[in-house]
């Protein structure tokens, strides 16, 4: 198996990475693709929640869009009973 290591620039306090070949070059592949201030939307966590959503979508379980604030917070509401 081929390694390399990652140059002290890219650890957080100079440590040595060592990590296989393919999975340095899924990193660099990834991180030059996805913005700094997007990463966010990238963990497993909010993946999860895309996940989530994505499937009440195809289930219908949506509302139509509120035509007010009122008609909104009056939703809301009843959901907090």
């Amino acid at each position: 198996m081929a390694t390399i290591t990652i140059p002290k620039e890219l650890t957080k306090k100079g440590e040595l990475v060592v990590i296989p070949r393919k999975e340095y070059d899924e990193f660099l592949r990834i991180s030059k693709i996805i913005p700094k201030d997007q990463e966010w939307f990238w963990t497993k966590e909010w993946q999860g929640k895309e996940k989530e959503a994505t499937r009440d979508i195809c289930l219908k379980n949506v509302s139509a869009p509120y035509k007010t604030r009122k008609e909104l917070q009056a939703v809301l509401n009843k959901l907090k009973r």
